[in-house]
């Protein structure tokens, strides 16, 4: 190569998309993952869902169904009882952040 001569380089930057940011900050808020990963495991109750993620307070669990309901990666059902009860389960949208998880709770293990 001469001397002075300019030497081209391609620089990729990553970039997120608006709908890839609002995705993040979804997943990435405190709790959500856990309650997807409790979901992985069947469908569920309220009250199971409180005793399968230990410190998350049901005002927050609440918002955070509520939250993964609008993004359609949760769906809420209400049995209709007696006793009424409301069970929570993963959407076909829901079951393909499967892989993901997974990967994320395996990696938990060998974390310390």
């Amino acid at each position: 190569m001469p001397i002075g001569a300019k030497v081209e380089t391609r620089v990729h930057a990553f970039r997120c998309g608006e709908q890839q940011l609002r995705f993040l900050r979804l997943v990435g808020k405190r709790w959500t993952l856990a309650i997807l990963a409790a979901l992985m495991h069947g469908p569920a109750r309220f009250s199971e869902l409180a005793r399968s993620v230990p410190g998350l307070s049901e005002r927050v669990m609440s918002e955070r169904l509520q939250e993964l309901c609008e993004a359609h990666l949760v769906d809420r059902e209400v049995d209709p009882g007696p006793p009424v009860g409301t069970r929570y389960r993963l959407t076909p949208l829901g079951e393909r952040l499967r892989p993901a998880v997974e990967s994320l709770m395996e990696a938990a293990l060998v974390l310390d």
